[in-house]
């Protein structure tokens, strides 16, 4: 708790100089019109930094009183216009005469996006339909991690895996985390091992914008992309600040950190240095099963990136990042002169991780793109007595060649993927000689050709193919097919997608569960690889209000067929977990819709549902998915008292029930988990020269997963099963001690055990 303290005082003597300072302001005003010397009437001016603005009135004049000197960054928005920024030099009395002209096409309904069809493209003219989530959404609810960011994104979950060590992993559209591709810098980098234990160790800081394709998009990216992706685009090295701090405490005890450093080498080489540091070391057991509510962590990670300006404006960026992180989660008094043995149960993870990844255009007159990436992974985790030993190093590399030919701009592939994993489970053991290790050693080159024709101005066909030799499977073909339609103003646009898709399985690498507790894992049979065909129907609908204010409207339904999926069966026995290919089919189907609405009085919403049946059918039995929902609602609201600079975040989510593992017929916990939500909120408060200060409460309805349970973790007072009596098949059986016949289990679990908490930070930027 003397961390939080320390936090707060600091906010206070960062900011009480500034409470004194700069009551003496200026203001800023002129006149908006558009190319022509038309007046824009009812446009908006901020300064961002100060969260202040006001609108124009109906002749395109603006005044915007009460700015404190310095150097500001004025931004004027308005529908069907680009927005508009300067930088503007208040002295903090005389005004400031800034005439302003707007150009036509409004960035709100066409930012620029790259993930659908891997190039730069806006995102109203793509064929695939991709949501974009930028850093400023993020920060309406500051979370230490990506894996804790993505919670507010509709249709996606992140999800955890593990009452005792919380790692999970992502969900788009009820499909488990091993379907969902995630890439940094439009590059496959977090993979195998980094699925579970390396999501957490990327900082929120690092983010530009966040991209998410729903549905498969294995015909650009390759395995793993059959449920989706989500591309994070890191920051510009070019347009970040020259030093940015985002430190913030909770009353659980908490503390992250993030600084930012950008180094001008020269007029053409900008570098930027960011470091975050996540610390919790205060155990909790609030639910009195003896076990840690969440676990304990100590994580560093440090990232560089590098920009280079080169003739014709030809892209050149590398990049590297390190983690380190030490997790552990278990009995109270679990210490760790305890790891690997069976006297106190603790799950202790070690995670060394290292990143390099870049992009460079070559100096020729087309335009070729060379990708390249590579990471070594290093585990050593022991979950109770069971070590688990993994290193994993894969490198990529990907040419790409756009060519536009008339109405046709081509774009086409080739790739080539090196994997390398060994670990001390069953996956890589070697039967002729159990002494030494047999690694899996995975080589996957690959091209792809895309096709995107324009019709014309409202129509757009979008053809590719992608074929892959995985030196494992074999010949793997890709085909999909997207089409769009919009109307003359673009405010309604109409998509329809049809695509393969397909994954090849490491279950230990991407399935937690398989390790942690007392199960035993079984192959039924050697995996084989997943195919999928999947269709989505995407409505975009914009209004424009004559206001200045907009809502946006866009639907999907979607609908995915899964052959040779991979299921993990809890139900068959207790005591084991089965993996094997479904003798049968699977079936992914539903209906999402997003809202946002943005008013020229400062209030902004950003709401979500989606509705969805994801199921399996086996010798004519249907059997719902675990861990999966029928029904989930985000939003995120978000209004600036622009008099006080004070804006106002409201940010939650709503969850309907999930079928849940349970381990005998007389196990006393419901098999279904009820509705539940999360909801946080958050005042900041903009003060001049760079620093806010925000604060609030996270999960105010103080919900965790306990309440009306008897129990979340099955015999946590027998880990290690000393107690349990077998019967003559091998189960546990029913005596006094063990009354419901359970084994030590922590895989019931849909929903984080931390309940509600305070929090207070102070962000600080210096252009």
């Amino acid at each position: 708790m003397n961390t939080i303290y320390a936090v707060w005082i600091a906010a206070v003597f960062l900011i009480g100089p500034l409470v004194i300072y700069g009551q003496a302001t200026s203001s800023i005003k002129g006149s908006i019109t558009d190319k022509n010397g038309d007046a824009v009437p009812w446009a908006t001016v901020s300064i961002p930094t100060l969260r202040t603005g006001t609108t124009a009135d109906s002749a395109g004049r603006y005044v915007l009183a009460g700015v404190p000197a310095g150097n500001w960054e004025l931004e004027v928005k308005y529908v069907g216009y680009q927005p508009y920024l300067t930088k503007v030099r208040t002295n903090g009395s005389a005004p400031v005469e800034k005439d302003i002209i707007l150009m036509d096409e409004s960035a709100s309904l066409d930012e620029v996006v790259v993930s659908g069809t891997m190039k730069e493209v806006s995102k109203l003219d793509s064929p695939v339909p991709v949501e974009v989530y930028t850093a400023k959404f993020f920060k309406a609810n500051p979370v230490p991690s990506v894996f804790d960011a993505l919670q507010n994104i509709n249709g996606v979950r992140p999800q955890l895996n593990c009452n005792i060590c919380n790692t999970g992993d992502i969900h788009i559209n009820g499909l488990e985390g091993p379907y969902t591709m995630v890439l940094i810098d439009g590059m496959p980098i977090v993979s195998g091992l980094s699925t579970v234990y390396g999501l957490s160790g990327i900082p929120q800081s690092l983010i530009d914008r966040v991209e998410v394709v729903k549905g498969p998009a294995s015909t650009l990216y390759g395995s793993e992309a059959v449920g989706g992706l989500i591309n994070i685009i890191t920051k510009n090295p070019k347009t970040t600040p020259l030093l940015s701090v985002d430190a913030f405490g909770t009353s659980w005890g908490e503390i992250n950190t993030d600084v930012a450093v950008k180094f001008n080498v020269s007029n053409k080489i900008q570098s930027l240095f960011g470091a975050n540091y996540f610390n919790y070391q205060n155990p909790i057991d609030n639910n009195n099963d003896h076990f840690t509510d969440v676990t304990l962590q100590h994580r560093i990670s440090l990232f560089n990136k590098w920009n280079f300006e080169r003739k014709e404006s030809r892209v050149f960026s590398f990049a590297a990042r390190y983690i380190y992180e030490d997790r552990w989660g278990g009995e109270m008094n679990w210490e760790p002169r305890y790891r690997g043995g069976d006297e106190v149960y603790g799950e202790s993870i070690y995670t060394s991780r290292w990143e390099l990844f870049g992009t460079y255009q070559l100096p020729v007159k087309e335009h070729i793109l060379f990708m390249f990436s590579a990471n070594g992974h290093d585990q050593n985790s022991a979950y109770g007595d069971t070590p688990f030993l993994a290193d994993q190093y894969i490198g990529f590399g990907q040419l790409t060649w756009n060519k536009p030919i008339g109405s046709h701009d081509l774009l086409a592939g080739l790739t080539y993927r090196y994997t390398y994993y060994d670990d001390n489970t069953v996956v890589t053991a070697n039967s002729n000689n159990p002494d030494i290790n047999k690694p899996s050693v995975t080589n996957l080159p690959g091209f792809f050709l895309q096709d995107e024709i324009t019709l014309n101005d409202h129509h757009k066909l979008l053809l590719g193919a992608r074929y892959d030799y995985n030196s494992i499977h074999g010949s793997i073909l890709t085909p999909r097919v997207n089409y769009k339609w919009n109307s003359a103003d673009k405010n309604n646009v109409l998509r329809l997608s049809f695509g393969n898709g397909y994954r090849v399985a490491n279950v230990f690498t991407e399935d937690h569960s398989a390790l942690t507790g007392a199960r035993e894992v079984i192959f039924e049979d050697e995996l084989k690889p997943e195919t999928s065909w999947n269709g989505n129907v995407n409505l975009v609908k914009k209004i424009p209000f004559a206001s200045g204010g907009i809502i946006g409207f866009d639907a999907t339904v979607f609908y995915t067929y899964f052959n040779n999926k991979i299921i993990a069966d809890y139900d068959s026995d207790a005591t084991k977990i089965f993996f094997g290919n479904l003798d049968g089919h699977a079936v992914s189907q539903g209906v999402s819709l997003n809202v946002d609405l943005a008013l020229m009085n400062g209030l902004k919403l950003n709401a979500g549902a989606t509705a969805m049946d994801v199921y399996s059918v086996e010798n004519g039995q249907k059997t719902q998915q675990l861990f999966t929902e029928k029904f989930t609602g985000v939003w995120s609201a978000s209004y600036t008292f622009r008099r006080f600079g004070i804006t106002l975040d409201y940010t939650g989510n709503l969850y309907g029930p999930m079928r849940l593992p349970l381990l005998s017929d007389e196990d006393p916990r419901p098999d279904r988990s009820p509705w539940w939500s999360i909801q946080n909120i958050q005042v900041s408060k903009a003060f001049g020269n760079g620093i806010e200060i925000y604060g609030g409460v996270k999960n105010l309805l103080n919900w965790t997963p306990n309440k009306g349970v008897p129990f979340l973790i099955a015999r946590p007072h027998d880990p290690f099963d000393k107690l349990v009596d077998w019967d003559a098949n091998g189960q546990p059986a029913v005596t006094a001690e063990n009354p419901y016949a359970l084994t030590f289990d922590p895989s019931y679990v849909y929903a984080p055990n931390q309940g509600a908490r305070g929090f207070i930070g102070v962000r600080y930027s210096l252009y």
